[in-house]
C-alpha cells in the first residue's frame, strides 16, 4: 500500500509541476503564433520591427500606389470565411497569386510583384484567411488554406479569364501553394507552375529552429504545439508535409533559398529539389538574406531568377 501512495504521489507530483505547466505554456505559444486573437493582429501592417521588413513593405507600399489605376479590390468565400485580395489588372491573360507568409498580408507581397508586371502576369495579393481584411480564427499553416488558394485561382480563371495561373508563395505560402498542386484532384490545368521561396521541408522542423534561435527548449512544446495544430487542422503538419508530398508535384517549380536561413535550411532546400517529383524544377541559392529577406538583399539576382524560369517553364 505504502508503494501505490509513493507511485500516486510521483504521478501527482509529475502532472502539477511539469505535465499541466507544459500543457499551459504551449497552449500561450500556440495562441501567439496561429490564433488571430484581434482584428489588429496580423493586419495590413508591417508585422516586424526590423529595418529590412520595414523597407520591404515600404517599397511593396510604394508599388501599390505607383500601380492603382489598375487596383480593384476582390472577395471570395472559402470554407464560410470572406477572404480579401488585391487584384491589378495589367491586361495580361494570365495571373500570378502571391502567398505571404505567417502574420503578413496582401499589402506585404506587393513587394514580390515587380518581376511579375514586368514578364506579363496580372497580380493578385491576397489577405490569408485570418490575415489584413480576411476573416478566420486559426492559421492552419496552409493545411486549410490550401483551399483558399484553389478559390482565389478558380476566380482568376473563369472570372477574370486568365488562361493561365502561377502561384509564388512565401515560408508557409510556399507550403499552402504546393497543397493547392496536390491536394486538388485533379490539379487544375490552368495552374501553371510554383515559386518557392524558403519551403521548409515540414513545419515542426521550422518551429523547432525558431526555438532554437530564441534559445527555447524545443521538447516538449514542439510535439504538443504540432498536436494542438492537427486538432485545429485535421491534419497532422509533420507528416502531410512539404518533403513528404513533393513527389507529387508535376507542374513546373522554382525553389529559392538563403544560405543565411536559420528556419528553412539551404541544405534541406536540396532534399525537396531532389524528390521533387516535377521533371521542369529548378534550384536557387543566394548568399544573404534572413528568412523571407533574400530579395531585398539582391533584388536583381532575385527578379532574374524568377524571370529565367517563367521563360524556360511557363512560356514554353
Amino acid at each position: 500500500m505504502i508503494a501505490l501512495y509513493i507511485i500516486l504521489g510521483i504521478l501527482g507530483a509529475l502532472l502539477l509541476f511539469y505535465i499541466l505547466p507544459t500543457l499551459v505554456g504551449s497552449n500561450i505559444i500556440f495562441t501567439i503564433l496561429f490564433v488571430r486573437t484581434n482584428q489588429e493582429k496580423w493586419g495590413r501592417t508591417v508585422s516586424w520591427d526590423n529595418e529590412e521588413q520595414q523597407r520591404m513593405f515600404k517599397i511593396g507600399e510604394e508599388w501599390g500606389n505607383e500601380n492603382d489605376k489598375y487596383r480593384s479590390s476582390v472577395e471570395i468565400n472559402s470554407d464560410g470565411f470572406k477572404l480579401v485580395g488585391e487584384y491589378f489588372d495589367f491586361g495580361y491573360d494570365r495571373a500570378v497569386i502571391i502567398i505571404p507568409g505567417r502574420m503578413e498580408s496582401g499589402t506585404y507581397s506587393y513587394y514580390f510583384a515587380a518581376p511579375y508586371k514586368k514578364n506579363g502576369f496580372n497580380v493578385l495579393a491576397i489577405d490569408n484567411r485570418c490575415h489584413g481584411l480576411s476573416e478566420g480564427k486559426y492559421n492552419c499553416i496552409g493545411l486549410k488554406e490550401y483551399r483558399d488558394i484553389l478559390a482565389w485561382a478558380k476566380l482568376l480563371h473563369e472570372e477574370k479569364n486568365m488562361k493561365s495561373v502561377l502561384i509564388h508563395g512565401i515560408c508557409i505560402g510556399c507550403a499552402t501553394g504546393l497543397y493547392a498542386f496536390v491536394d486538388s484532384n485533379p490539379t487544375p490545368e490552368y495552374l501553371s507552375g510554383l515559386v518557392a521561396d524558403g519551403m521548409y521541408v515540414n513545419f515542426n522542423e521550422s518551429l523547432k529552429n525558431h526555438l532554437i534561435e530564441r534559445k527555447k527548449p524545443t521538447f516538449p512544446f514542439t510535439p504538443m504545439i504540432m498536436g494542438m495544430m492537427t486538432l485545429v487542422a485535421g491534419k497532422s503538419p509533420k507528416r502531410h508535409s512539404p518533403i513528404n508530398l513533393i513527389n507529387q508535384m508535376k507542374k513546373p517549380i522554382l525553389f529559392i533559398y538563403s544560405k543565411e536561413d536559420a528556419y528553412s535550411l539551404p541544405e534541406l532546400g536540396q532534399k525537396l529539389y531532389e524528390k521533387c517529383g516535377s521533371e521542369k524544377k529548378r534550384l536557387v541559392y543566394f548568399e544573404h538574406g534572413v528568412h523571407s529577406h533574400v530579395r531585398i538583399n539582391d533584388e536583381t539576382g532575385y527578379d532574374l531568377a524568377v524571370e529565367n524560369f517563367i521563360k524556360d517553364f511557363i512560356n514554353e
